[in-house]
């Protein structure tokens, strides 16, 4: 009997538990006059499956059953829930929202209230019509009645667990992933320009050392790199040595730079009405468009409650900028269709061998589909194997989701930008735009070898979130970092000499087979091998490039100025962090090495940085 009952009770369980099988539904999305409905987005009700339709307004998608409920919708027109109850084809029929069925439409909500899209109507017919550009209207609405604005102060920061001190003897190998990110940096600055101290998890090092350029050698020969390494003492930790390992990428003229296929994929969902959201999109990617060439094709992916594209491909600047000026904010946010859809464009209109890219300028605040880090993040790394690359740029404050904007731009062949002013659009789209738009390499690791015999222990500095296992350093299959022309990257490593007597690397039994004594032998006057691999964007097996580092130093104020103004912001970093290895860091420390560290400085960055740093001390000294 015990025997029956457990079989029964084992097919229970796999009733239960087991998944159920998938079932693909097809059909055609039409408007109600019958012509197709291109790009509307269908989504399983309750899930993250989604998908869009094609120029014929044809769709298919798996779903979890024949019962499931599927949702219908596109930017101008009426929503639609169908039950599928046991159907596999549809002909569904969307009811436009205007009677312009060949212009797309935006509720404009405005900043201090929102508006119950079902309860409005047009009350004013001289504000009827704001604007109208190709393929896309704007129509102002006033409405029956007002709810309070809905309170967007939920920002949102990963926690960052700090890189402490690894003993050679243990781990003589460190891996991480460049990165070439700088949002961390315009933000703190943001934080800081307000009144306010940082949050600790908007506080990335590694991003704030790499928002300024560094003159180190441009690379000659096969690899478009070229790597530099300067060491001198430790400034907050006297005893200590700091490792400075610099990586210049090659510039392309931009002339000779490849064609370009560019999707902006534009968040105007209710979250973006703020000066500093949606109008400063608007103004960031008008001075993109003025440096975009004939050869240049620019599309535009709008997302709000609902995904669609509003502005076909198009070299014609002005068309650009028109369908820029039209656009406003209001709705729920739609982030996932809205990525799926720009990926989709972008791929329709794939240059083989040009820069092929998705521009998302957002607050990351995303709350309609797939939204979650998890369903965001696989929807990234499956749409990444088209070959389109990502540039993720933030915007805003007090509901600016960092963490999961981090987390999109790493998964997707990406970079992560956070734009505060305009001032620093020009340093992204102008002053820089090589580097921003034109990937030279991808997949691009670091591995440090250390010598033992010179290298007691040591610590990587900021790059959390882009530590690798060491022997992910091999595997071509596991994704890295992308650099752009023109790009530099700068990594800073605190050294503990071998024979410096510390408590930061605990105790642990020395290992019976070490090869310590032959090491010494061979390579005793090499501090480390700097190991560095890398792919081309156009194929999948990584080129290396080696580089021994001498153990010779100097004092650090005998250092170059790119080693002072790294170890600058490296300190800056560490005090507003409250790192617990900031040694005797202080702000007069971090004046004393940015200031001798100014020297020509194109664009002022470095003298704002001097700024920053009496504004960051007077917060704290008003914290007492």
């Amino acid at each position: 009997m015990r025997t029956i009952i457990a079989l029964l009770f084992s097919g229970w369980l796999l009733t239960a538990f087991l998944p159920n099988a998938q079932v693909q539904v097809s059909g055609y999305v039409l408007d109600d006059k019958g012509n197709p409905v291109i790009h509307a987005t269908v989504m399983e009700k309750g899930t993250s499956m989604a998908t869009t339709t094609d120029n014929k307004g044809y769709f298919s998608i798996k779903v979890a059953s024949d019962k499931s409920v599927l949702v219908f919708s596109s930017v101008g027109y009426a929503s639609k829930e169908i039950k599928l109850g046991g159907k596999t084809s549809l002909t569904v029929k969307l009811k436009a929202m205007e009677n312009h069925l060949d212009e797309v439409v935006i509720v404009g909500y405005g900043s201090e209230y929102k508006t119950d899209m079902l309860s409005s109507s047009v009350t004013d017919k001289s504000k009827q019509l704001v604007g109208r550009s190709p393929g896309m209207a704007i129509r102002e609405y006033t409405p029956r009645y007002k709810q309070p604005a809905q309170d967007w102060n939920t920002e949102g920061y990963d926690k960052i667990d700090e890189n402490g001190f690894k003993a050679v003897t243990q781990d003589p190998l460190s891996t991480f992933s460049l990165d070439v990110d700088a949002a961390s940096y315009s933000n703190v600055r943001r934080f800081l320009n307000q009144g306010t101290l940082p949050p600790a998890g908007a506080v990335r090092v590694e991003e704030m050392i790499n928002y300024f350029q560094y003159s180190y050698a441009q690379p000659k020969g096969e690899h478009p790199f070229s790597v530099y390494t300067e060491l001198a003492d430790c400034p907050w930790q006297p005893e200590h040595k700091l490792l400075l390992v610099g990586l210049q990428g090659k510039k392309v003229d931009t002339r000779e730079l490849p064609p370009s296929n560019i999707t902006f994929l534009i968040d105007v969902s209710g979250s973006m009405t703020d000066e500093n959201k949606l109008p400063l999109v608007k103004g960031a990617l008008k001075l993109l468009a003025d440096q975009l060439r004939e050869q240049d094709r620019v599309s535009i992916v709008v997302y709000a409650g609902a995904a669609g594209l509003v502005l076909e491909p198009t070299s014609d600047k002005t068309k650009i900028k028109q369908a820029l000026d039209q656009l406003e904010a209001g709705g729920s946010t739609a982030g996932g269709a809205g990525i799926q859809l720009a990926y989709h464009t972008a791929r329709q209109n794939f240059i083989k061998g040009g820069n092929n890219r998705v521009i998302l300028c957002t607050d990351g605040d995303f709350n309609v589909g797939a939204s979650s880090d998890d369903a965001m993040v696989s929807l990234i790394e499956k749409e990444r194997a088209s070959g389109v690359f990502l540039t993720v740029l933030g915007f805003g404050m007090g509901n600016y989701q960092d963490a999961k904007m981090q987390k999109l731009a790493d998964k997707g062949n990406g970079t992560h930008a956070y734009i505060d002013q305009m001032s620093e659009a020009k340093k992204i789209f102008v002053n820089e735009f090589g580097g921003t738009l034109f990937t030279i390499a991808k997949d691009v690791k670091f591995q440090l070898e250390f010598n033992p015999t010179q290298v007691q222990g040591y610590r990587l500095i900021g790059y959390e979130n882009r530590i690798l296992n060491k022997e992910d350093f091999n595997d071509d299959k596991k994704d890295a970092g992308e650099m752009g022309s023109g790009h530099t990257v700068t990594a800073l490593y605190e050294i503990i000499p071998t024979g410096v007597e510390t408590e930061l690397l605990g105790s642990v039994d020395p290992l019976r087979y070490s090869k310590k004594e032959k090491s010494k032998l061979q390579h005793g006057d090499e501090l480390l091998l700097v190991k560095l691999r890398y792919k081309k964007p156009d194929e999948n097996t990584s080129k290396l490039m080696e580089l021994p580092v001498s153990a010779s130093s100097i004092a650090y104020k005998q250092a170059s100025g790119q080693f002072r103004l790294a170890a600058a912001v490296a300190t800056f970093g560490m005090i507003l962090s409250d790192s617990k290895f900031k040694g005797e860091s202080d702000f007069t420390l971090v004046r004393s090495l940015a200031n001798s560290a100014v020297g020509e400085d194109p664009g002022g960055y470095r003298k704002e940085f001097v700024e920053l740093c009496e504004k960051a001390s007077k917060l704290y000294q008003s914290k007492k």
